[in-house]
C-alpha cells in the first residue's frame, strides 16, 4: 500500500550523488492559482493545510489505484479513510473510461529515472504502448492542468530519451475528486517550449542553492 509516512524518493546519480527531483525544482514557480485558493479557503475559516494534505493523499491512493491495475496486483487501502478510498476510486473509474477505449500495454509504471546529463530526477507514471505508439502518460487529480504540469512532463520525456526510451506521444490526464469534477485529457505535442522553461528554472534552482552555500 503507498505510504502516508514515507518521505519523497531520493534520486541518485551513479556517483552517489544526490540531485533534486522535477517537482522540487518547479517549486520555484508562483502559483497564483494556488495562493487565490488558500486564501478563498482561508475567508471560510477553512484551513488549507488540512484541505491539501486530504487531496495529497487521494491523489496518492489514486495514483497506487491506477498502478495496482496496470500491474495486475490486488490493492491495499486499509490505511485510508472510506472518504479517501471513496474519492480515489471515483478518480479510478474515470481513468477506466478512458482505457477502455484505448490499447494500453505499461513498460514502466512508477519508475524513478535520474538525468546524469542534467541532475534531477522524476518518477514516470506511465510510459508504454498506447494505441501502438511510446507514450508517456502523467495522471493528476488536481482541479485544474496548469503550466507547471506541462514543464514538469516536458522534462519527464527528456528523462525516458536521456534512458533510451523513445516518446510518441504524451498525455495529462486530470481525474476530478467528485463526479462534478469532471475528466480531462491533454495532448503535449510538443515539448521543446516546456523543456526550455524546465531548464531555465533548474538553472535558478541551483544558483539560488549556490547563494544559501555563500558560494
Amino acid at each position: 500500500m503507498p505510504d502516508k509516512t514515507k518521505i519523497h524518493t531520493v534520486y541518485k546519480l551513479k556517483d552517489g550523488g544526490r540531485v533534486p527531483s522535477v517537482t522540487t525544482i518547479l517549486g520555484i514557480l508562483n502559483k497564483p492559482a494556488l495562493l487565490d485558493w488558500a486564501w478563498n479557503l482561508g475567508t471560510q475559516g477553512i484551513d488549507y493545510k488540512a484541505v491539501r494534505d486530504q487531496a495529497g493523499g487521494i491523489g496518492t491512493l489514486t495514483h497506487y489505484l491506477i498502478m495496482r491495475e496496470l500491474t495486475g496486483e490486488k490493492p491495499d487501502t486499509s490505511e485510508y479513510s472510506a472518504q479517501d478510498i471513496d474519492k480515489a476510486e471515483t478518480c479510478l473509474l474515470k481513468y477506466y473510461e478512458w482505457s477502455k477505449v484505448h490499447e494500453v500495454k505499461p513498460l514502466l509504471v512508477e519508475t524513478p529515472l535520474v538525468s546524469e546529463n542534467y541532475h534531477f530526477g522524476g518518477t514516470i507514471d506511465f510510459y508504454g504502448m498506447v494505441d501502438e505508439r511510446f507514450t508517456l502518460v502523467d495522471h493528476t487529480t488536481a482541479r485544474g492542468i496548469y503550466a507547471e504540469k506541462i514543464y514538469q512532463v516536458c522534462a519527464y520525456k527528456e528523462l525516458l530519451n536521456e534512458n533510451n526510451k523513445r516518446v510518441d506521444d504524451i498525455i495529462i490526464l486530470r481525474y476530478g475528486r467528485d463526479p462534478t469534477e469532471g475528466f480531462e485529457e491533454r495532448d503535449i505535442t510538443s515539448s521543446v517550449i516546456g523543456w526550455q522553461i524546465f531548464l531555465n528554472c533548474l538553472s535558478i534552482y541551483n544558483l539560488q542553492n549556490e547563494i544559501r552555500r555563500g558560494e
